[in-house]
Parts: C-alpha cells; structure tokens; sequence
C-alpha cells in the first residue's frame, strides 16, 4: 500500500517538473474548434497541411471537422451550434445580421471565377459576350454572376436580356464548355482553374473587374464565418486558429512540393490541373489588412444590392456594421 502511494507521488512530482520547464500549451488539454466544410473544398488541402506538419499541435487545437454535402448545410450547422466556424460570404453574414443574427466575417479567400472562353474564340471583352451563349454556375444570384453584370452595364450591354444564358452545376458547365455547346462560362475559380489547364483562356477574371466597380483591390469574398458571442468567449483560441491556418497558406505558397502531396485531395487529373490549381490558389490568399477588405466591400455591397435586390442582401441596403472580424493588435 505504501509502496504504492508512493509511487502515485512520485508520479504526479514528475509531471509538475516536466510541467515548470515546458512550455505552457503543452501542459494543458488541447483545445476544440468545430469546423464545418465542404468536404472537397480548399480547407481539406490545408488541413493536411496542418496535420502534416503539427501546426494544430503547435497551436494546441484540436480540429474536429465536418464534411458537408453544400454550403446550405454549413449554415445550418452553424445555426444549430454543431460548428464553431464555416466558410461562407460577407454578404450573406450582412444579411443575417440585417435579420437579427449576430454572425462576423474574416477573410479567408479571394480567388473568384471567370469567364473562360476557348483558345481560339473571337470574344476579347465583356462587351463581346453580347449575343453569345454563356454557361453560368450558381444560379441567377451568383455574386460572380451579379458583378459581371454590372460591368457589362457600364458598357451598354444588360447580358440577362441580350445574352442566351444557361444555367446549371458548376461541374455540367465545365463539361458543356469541353463539349463545344457555350460560347463562355462563369465558373468558379477551381473549375476555371481545370479549363485553363486544358487549354481554354481567361476572358475576364473576376477579381480584374472589381477597380471598375469601385473597390481598390481583389477582395474576400469567402470567409471564416463565427458567431459573434463564441467569438468573444474564444478570442484566443480563435487567434491560435487563424494564425495556424495562416501558417499552412505560407507552406502552400512557398513549398511546390507540398502540393504533389496534397494532388489526391485535390482532384486535378493532370499535373497542369495541380499547377494551375496551385496558382490561382496562391493568387487567392487574402493579404490586406481587414479594414481594407471591408472598405471596398461595402463599395461592393451596393453593387450587388443594386443587380441582386431583396431576394440577395435582404433588408438592408448597407453593409451591416459588425459584419467583419476585427482582430485585436498583435492577434
């Protein structure tokens, strides 16, 4: 008995030793964050990435992640506390909040579409789209969709009326556009991404029609996306999140061959896919301060209202105040 509780003794006298010379993170349990993402979306890139190189340890999370089948889930799993974070746009958190939600945004992409057009096409601007069949993924409200409109306006064109327009899922209008059937698409960025490594060039890219919209730079349309309230209880967990997957983005730009590592999770077919894939993701990685990405996206935030209307932003004709994640200094 004795022997025993001495050995019980001696074990916890070993762990507060180990304890005063280690650092601090590593004497206590790790810490949650719930994350709900698509499950073939960018953040299972980064992830393995994470994990790879023990940057969640570093950080002392643990992620406990949740493949969703659309981004509509996400929301929901966010609404019903199931996740801590999701990724998701500034303007549907405005929205949120314009309906009472207080949901905040921090920028975590800025890789937008294009208008992908065959090598050989005669089309060599927007206002060329005129007359054309044109694919668009994502639906009548896409915001990609909304902006490229706007553009076209400027130049007399209202693409909606003078254009044929189709409709449909992302990967159905990479494949029509393979088969010949449109003239252009509007695509996301990693199916724009796949046609340019097939040979299919840039009409446009999203991200070039924005300095004639009004905003000064490439914006993040995709974000972290957390409750306000969680957000306040976790302001250093969140820190540690943010800086972790920050630290991932730097191995993905710097480090070709961690992309031969991740090209599984990728999808891509071909290595020009990966390396297409690999640089416009590094074209994406957002790296302006946080006021700046609000300013031009309030600029933004109208455009979208003025093409999109209620059905899009809702309520509010603004920007709501709140909408974006302010770290505090040194975070």
């Amino acid at each position: 008995m004795a022997h025993g509780i001495m050995k019980h003794l001696f074990r916890i006298v070993l762990a507060a030793m180990i304890c005063a010379v280690a650092p601090a993170a590593a004497c206590r349990a790790a810490e949650t964050i719930k994350v709900a993402v698509q499950k073939t979306g960018t953040f299972a890139w980064e992830l393995a990435v994470i994990r790879a190189h023990g940057l969640d340890k570093q950080a002392n999370l643990t992620i406990e992640v949740s493949e969703l089948a659309s981004p509509e889930a996400g929301k929901i799993a966010l609404r019903s506390g199931t996740a801590d974070i999701i990724l998701s746009d500034w303007l549907w958190v405005s929205r949120e909040r314009s309906l009472g939600a207080k949901l905040t945004f921090y920028p975590y992409s800025s890789a937008l579409g294009a208008v992908m057009v065959p090598a050989s096409s005669p089309l060599r601007s927007v206002a060329d789209l005129k007359g054309r069949k044109l694919a668009v993924a994502g639906g009548p409200i896409d915001k990609s969709w909304l902006l490229l409109q706007a553009r076209a306006k400027q130049d007399g064109v209202d693409l909606k009326s003078d254009s044929t327009i189709v409709y449909g899922a992302p990967p159905l209008l990479a494949a029509k556009m393979l088969d010949g059937e449109m003239d252009a698409t509007i695509n996301y960025w990693n199916f724009s991404a796949a046609l340019e490594a097939k040979g299919f060039r840039r009409l446009v890219g999203i991200e070039e029609l924005l300095p004639k919209l009004g905003a000064k730079d490439r914006i993040a349309m995709v974000g972290y996306v957390f409750d306000e309230s969680w957000s306040s209880a976790n302001r250093d967990r969140l820190s540690r999140f943010i800086a972790m997957t920050r630290a991932a983005k730097d191995i993905l730009t710097t480090s070709d061959a961690e992309w031969e590592t991740i090209a599984p999770l990728t999808g891509a077919a071909d290595a020009a896919t990966l390396h297409a894939y690999r640089d416009r993701y590094r074209e994406g990685i957002p790296r302006r301060p946080v006021t700046d990405e609000e300013a031009d996206a309030r600029v933004l935030y109208r455009v979208l209202a003025e093409i999109g209307g209620r059905e899009l932003v809702g309520p509010a004709p603004e920007l709501q105040p709140g909408t974006f994640y302010h770290p505090a200094p040194g975070d």
